[in-house]
């Protein structure tokens, strides 16, 4: 995989409303379909002129009226190959494609993983998305957790996403299945950062970065918890790292300390289930965002996954056969 610069220019004329505010406030507005930050980075970088003179500072103030033009390169990625790699798309228009992702399926190449990924299946499905950075991924599910993601088909759309996702109004909610009996919900506000030795895990951590996961109670068990999860930030492997840290790790996530725990008296159905749940039990089954273009607020749900739902019906039946045993 690698990289290019594909040029953009842009003019316009700064509108006298925007009297006496800073350059970058000018150009926030004058230009939405780009951030704030990639609009700073071009000012710093000597990419915009204002009435034909290059401005480098951002909080110069300008008094409207004044000709802007930005000529600067958008870093794209190219050299991923498109694969025929079924999607189950879930909504789809011009602007973004919202698709439940499968367990056992990589969100984008890296090591180990080259091909067979979502980045791949896009390149396939819309090939005009290679000129979008990342392809139009814009936050990621791991491998084994399934459910909902959505990707911009354009820079325009991906600008606004990412926003959405900054400032949290981007909703996405999870279910779990967890270890351990919880008595009620509640929020985890604990900063995640890289695990002191463990490289490839991430950790709560003094010096991580701010992580605030709220959860509740849907169904106890008499070992276990089903939850309902919503994400306030989007740290790597936030869920199992923040359930972890509550000593409730989640069913079949053995990176994280989720091995299997019996119950007393488990007969085999329930023993060969649980021990036969291969991947952390984690689903994003509601995304909710404003769309990029029409600004609608938009819901989607995704059913659980077989695999997810035959756990649920062996730890309810298990319950019901020893309610006098639940902890």
């Amino acid at each position: 995989m690698t990289t290019e610069n594909q040029q953009i220019s842009l003019n316009a004329v700064v509108p006298e409303h925007l009297f006496n505010k800073r350059l970058d406030q000018c150009l926030a507005e004058m230009f939405p379909d780009y951030s704030r930050s990639r609009l700073k980075e071009w000012i710093l970088a000597d990419n915009v002129m204002v009435d034909g003179e290059v401005v480098s500072v951002p909080r110069q103030k300008l008094i409207g009226g004044e000709n802007v033009s930005i000529e600067a390169a958008v870093t794209v990625q190219v050299g991923h190959t498109a694969q025929p790699i079924e999607l189950n798309i879930v909504f789809e228009d011009e602007h973004i494609l919202v698709i439940n992702k499968p367990a056992d399926l990589v969100v984008h190449p890296g090591a180990g993983n080259a091909d067979g990924t979502i980045l791949n299946a896009l390149l396939a499905h819309t090939p005009d998305i290679d000129k979008v950075p990342r392809a139009g991924i814009v936050h990621r599910l791991d491998k084994d957790t399934t459910g909902l993601m959505v990707i911009a088909k354009t820079l325009t759309a991906q600008t606004h996403l990412v926003e959405q996702l900054q400032a949290r109004s981007m909703s996405r909610e999870y279910e779990a299945v967890v270890y351990g009996t919880m008595v009620a919900g509640g929020i985890v506000d604990e900063p995640i950062g890289r695990h002191a030795t463990k490289r490839t895990n991430m950790a709560v951590r003094e010096t991580g970065k701010p992580a605030v996961t709220h959860f509740r109670v849907i169904e106890k068990f008499r070992q276990h918890t089903y939850l309902r999860l919503k994400l306030e930030t989007g740290r790597t492997h936030q869920i199992r790292v923040h359930m972890a840290h509550l000593k409730h790790p989640l069913v079949g996530d053995i990176q994280y300390g989720g091995r299997p725990r019996l119950p007393k008296k488990a007969g085999p159905e329930f023993v060969a289930a649980l021990r036969g749940f291969k991947r952390q039990a984690l689903h994003a089954i509601q995304l909710s965002l404003d769309h990029p273009v029409s600004k609608e607020r938009m819901t989607w749900q995704a059913p659980l996954p077989d695999d997810f739902t035959h756990l649920l019906d062996v730890l309810r039946e298990d319950k019901a056969q020893f309610p006098d045993l639940i902890d």
